[in-house]
């Protein structure tokens, strides 16, 4: 589907209301039982995915997409609107693992739905959980180079689901720490995964490896 977000500020949250679990779609909360490392029982409160496909160890992929420029590479990025903290985040493309599906063709798809690029996966990091603390949700982050000279990158065109309202925008790698403490204090909200990149890529500048 084909649109322009005219205005991601429009949307917020109406309300918020406790929910059974049992009539949840995509998730679950669960409680988890066992034992310490002294042997002791003990009792953990968490949330998981309803959504993982049966025989994979992982529920979907972050898309690390990096767009080859003359001037230097610039990271692919989204704003959208999350509910859950009721404002707009500074996120990496990402998506779900469909059935039969690799890792790097899931980031490849991904891409290309909600950005309109088309992209080369060539790394795959291993396993990540998001917040294991609170949630069994994890991911692997797939490095995608896209070439800007593709004639299939001239005018990309997202291929939007009706839920779905995203505005894709890039920042160049140099500035990359920089830009999101910005938008940070524009008020937007940082996806974690965001800013480790710009972390890693600040202590690196800070600690340069020979």
């Amino acid at each position: 589907m084909r649109r322009t977000i005219m205005n991601l500020a429009r949307a917020k949250v109406l309300k918020f209301e406790d929910l059974d679990s049992s009539k949840c779609k995509w998730v679950k909360t669960q409680k988890i039982f066992y034992e310490d490392p002294e042997g002791k029982q003990r009792d953990w409160e968490c949330a998981a995915r309803r959504t993982r496909v049966p025989g994979q160890d992982i529920d979907g992929v972050g898309i690390l997409a990096i767009l080859k420029k003359e001037t230097g590479p610039e990271v692919l990025l989204q704003k959208q609107f999350r509910p859950p903290v009721d404002g707009i985040c500074i996120e990496i493309p990402a998506g779900l693992l469909d059935p039969n599906e690799t890792v790097e063709t899931c980031a490849e798809r991904e891409l290309l739905e909600e950005t309109g690029y088309v992209g080369k996966a060539f790394s795959v990091t291993p396993v990540m959980f998001n917040d294991p603390g609170f949630c069994n949700t994890n991911m692997k982050l797939v490095h995608v180079s896209v070439d800007l000279n593709d004639e299939k990158n001239k005018n990309p065109q997202p291929q939007l689901e009706d839920n779905e309202f995203i505005e894709t925008f890039s920042v160049p790698l140099k500035t990359f720490p920089e830009t999101m403490r910005e938008l940070a204090a524009q008020g937007f909200k940082l996806d974690a995964r965001v800013q480790n990149i710009a972390d890693g890529y600040e202590l690196a500048r800070t600690f340069p490896v020979a």
